[in-house]
């Protein structure tokens, strides 16, 4: 996908270097259609260049910072040396993630989908999302939850959730708590395993994935994998919660704790 439009003064462009010429570089931006900007000798590297082909080359892809838009005269200036070297790993990530959810578009719609249903859908995601492939991702995660409030009809969110975890490699990350559970009761074997079968949960979310496994008595562990921290912390402590509010109403006790517990073994 490739704007229409032009950059804005201060956004960090991918381009193409396209022409060399002793004052500096002309560079074809990859994010949008028909536009190519000039940097300057003195942006292109920071101190004195004697010669530009010492630092760039034809054909080589570069990240640039807009200095300067004139729609009326065609011009974009651009910087390559005020373009450090985290920002130019980071717009190059971005810029492959957008190429590939353009990929995914084409294959939720065809390669022959009409630009205008291609852009209907892509503005509707933009709209909810920064960009087209954060949209995907969070299809692939929440599924058709993720684009409730996106102005899609029933059969686009379809395809896009379908074509989204068919695709997308989601991020995952896996947390670890332990609980320690007694139960003085005669029947305290059987209460502690339903405090477990609670602590495994009935209407877990298919984004998240919980098991509980013994340690040695009385810890069990309790290990979560799921999109991002902030779920797995809140499906850890949830689950701790049902085992603890389970053996509690038996007469048993439990704690929760984040390392193991070496005293136990």
């Amino acid at each position: 996908m490739k704007y229409s439009g032009w950059p804005d003064k201060g956004e960090l462009v991918v381009g193409k270097v396209d022409e060399i010429a002793d004052f500096g570089v002309f560079v074809d931006l990859e994010e949008y259609e028909n536009k190519r900007g000039l940097t300057h000798i003195s942006e292109v590297a920071s101190g004195w260049i004697k010669n530009v082909r010492d630092h760039v080359r034809e054909g080589q892809t570069v990240v640039a910072k807009v200095l300067d838009v004139d729609t009326d005269s065609q011009q974009i200036d651009l910087s390559i040396k005020d373009v450090n070297e985290h920002q130019r790993k980071e717009k190059i990530q971005e810029w492959k993630n957008e190429q590939k959810a353009d990929k995914w578009m084409n294959i939720a719609f065809g390669e022959d989908v009409a630009d205008e249903q291609y852009s209907s859908v892509a503005n509707a995601l933009l709209a909810e999302y920064e960009s087209l492939y954060d949209g995907f991702e969070q299809a692939a995660i929440h599924g058709t939850e993720a684009l409730e409030d996106v102005d899609l009809a029933d059969d686009e969110i379809e395809a896009i959730v379908d074509t989204a975890r068919q695709n997308v490699s989601v991020p995952y990350v896996t947390v670890s708590g332990y609980v320690d559970l007694r139960c003085p009761a005669g029947n305290g074997v059987d209460d502690i395993k339903e405090a477990l079968k609670a602590a495994e949960g009935e209407d877990i979310s298919d984004e998240i994935e919980l098991s509980v496994t013994y340690v040695g008595s009385p810890e069990y562990r309790i290990k979560v994998r799921a999109p991002d921290y902030k779920t797995a912390e809140t499906a850890l402590e949830d689950a701790a919660a049902r085992a603890a509010d389970s053996i509690e109403a038996a007469g048993g006790t439990s704690e929760f704790h984040r390392e193991r517990n070496e005293d136990d073994e």
